[in-house]
């Protein structure tokens, strides 16, 4: 049996994107550019804020950058549960998990104050080992540093550990850290994007998260 599973938060726990486009929305409306259809967010999230933002107006210079940031943290702080729900089975899968001894943890590129508020919203029966997201001097995903964070705060063998993901960020952040990836399939990425990011599994509900995990269905 795995002793730890690590899960991205943003279309791998949590249908985050409505909230996000919203608040993206809002920031460039602000500064009196056009807003995306939410569909469009699906391919801008996934490497931070910051890049969101580059992203969303991508012939804004540095300072305009900053902000739209800002507009954006102001927002969505008062905003980032409005809209965001966890994906069906989600929260029974976590449950399961920890009924069984398996810990759990969360690693973001989403800003640490929002990571906090959202996980303690909507997962506050979760006893996760470590909720980490995107701080200043720690490089964000793809590069591993957030694992090794979340490794340091509950020492498992990296034989023992999963990390599920949506996106080729996410398989790309397991080969770093050298642990088993997890492909999920209703994010906001496509599957072809985690084969070709070579994720070892892929799957299409929340269940079948169980078994990679060694824990038996009943």
């Amino acid at each position: 049996m795995k002793k730890l599973v690590i899960f991205d938060l943003d279309g791998t726990l949590l249908n985050t994107i409505s909230d996000l486009g919203n608040a993206c929305n809002h920031a460039l409306e602000q500064m009196g550019f056009s807003p995306h259809p939410l569909s469009a967010y699906n391919y801008m999230v996934g490497n931070g804020v910051r890049k969101l933002m580059e992203r969303a107006e991508p012939d804004a210079d540095s300072v305009t950058i900053d902000r739209l940031l800002a507009e954006f943290r102001a927002y969505y702080d008062d905003h980032c549960t409005d809209l965001t729900r966890p994906y069906p089975g989600i929260p029974e899968l976590l449950s399961t998990l920890v009924s069984h001894g398996v810990a759990v943890a969360v690693t973001s590129n989403k800003y640490q104050a929002a990571v906090t508020k959202i996980i303690n919203h909507h997962f506050p029966e979760i006893p996760f080992v470590a909720a980490l997201g995107e701080v200043s001097g720690r490089p964000k995903k793809p590069d591993p540093s957030i694992v090794f964070a979340a490794l340091s705060k509950h020492p498992t063998p990296k034989r023992d550990v999963l990390y599920v993901g949506d996106s080729a960020v996410d398989m790309e952040t397991a080969r770093r850290a050298c642990v088993e990836s997890v492909g999920v399939s209703w994010g906001f990425r496509t599957v072809s994007e985690l084969r070709s990011a070579y994720a070892d599994h892929i799957v299409s509900a929340p269940s079948d998260i169980l078994p990679l995990a060694g824990i038996e269905q009943s």
